[in-house]
C-alpha cells in the first residue's frame, strides 16, 4: 500500500504539472502560428509570357521572367534569364540573370554569367560573374537607395553655383 500511495501521489502531481506547461506550450504554438502570417509572403512572379508597361512598386520581393517597360522598386528583385527590363531598378538586393536596359541601384547587386546590363550601376556591394555582359559605369555609395531619392537635391544645388558666377559678373 505504501508503494501504491507513492505512485499515486506523484502521478497526479506530475500530470497536473504536465498540464500546466502544456497550456503555455499550446499558447506559444498559437503565438508561433499567429506570427507566421507576419512573415514575408512569397515573391511575386511575373511569367515569361507577361509584358508590363508601367512602374512596379512593392516592399516585397519580385521575380521577373517576362518584359517590364518601366521602373521597378522592391526589396529583392530577381531578373530571370528570359526577362527584359527597360527602366530604372531600385532594390535592396538585385540579382540579374537576364537583360536590363537602364540604371540599377541597390545595396547588393549581383550579375550572373547570363546577365546583360546596359546602364549605370550604383551599389554598396557588387558581384559580377565571369561571362556577364555589362556596358556602363559602376559607382559605389554607402547608401545608394537614399542617394537615389535625393537626386533632386544635387540638381537643385547645381543652379546655385551657376547663379554665383552670374552675380559676380
Amino acid at each position: 500500500m505504501f508503494s501504491k500511495s507513492k505512485i499515486n501521489e506523484p502521478g497526479p502531481k506530475a500530470e497536473a504539472d504536465k498540464n500546466r506547461p502544456s497550456e503555455p506550450t499550446a499558447r506559444s504554438s498559437m503565438d508561433f502560428t499567429s506570427s507566421a502570417p507576419k512573415t514575408k509572403p512569397a515573391a511575386s512572379v511575373l511569367s515569361s509570357d507577361l509584358t508590363i508597361t508601367g512602374n512596379l512598386r512593392t516592399t516585397g520581393d519580385i521575380q521577373v521572367e517576362g518584359t517590364v517597360e518601366g521602373d521597378i522598386r522592391a526589396h529583392l528583385l530577381t531578373v530571370g534569364e528570359t526577362a527584359t527590363i527597360r527602366g530604372e531598378i531600385v532594390a535592396d538586393d538585385i540579382v540579374v540573370n537576364g537583360r536590363v536596359i537602364g540604371r540599377v541601384r541597390g545595396l547588393k547587386v549581383r550579375l550572373t554569367s547570363t546577365a546583360r546590363v546596359e546602364g549605370d550601376i550604383i551599389h554598396k556591394t557588387i558581384a559580377i560573374e565571369s561571362g556577364a555582359h555589362f556596358e556602363g559605369s559602376v559607382q559605389r555609395q554607402d547608401d545608394p537607395l537614399a542617394n537615389g531619392r535625393t537626386t533632386a537635391a544635387p540638381t537643385a544645388t547645381s543652379p546655385a553655383p551657376s547663379a554665383k558666377p552670374s552675380s559676380e559678373s
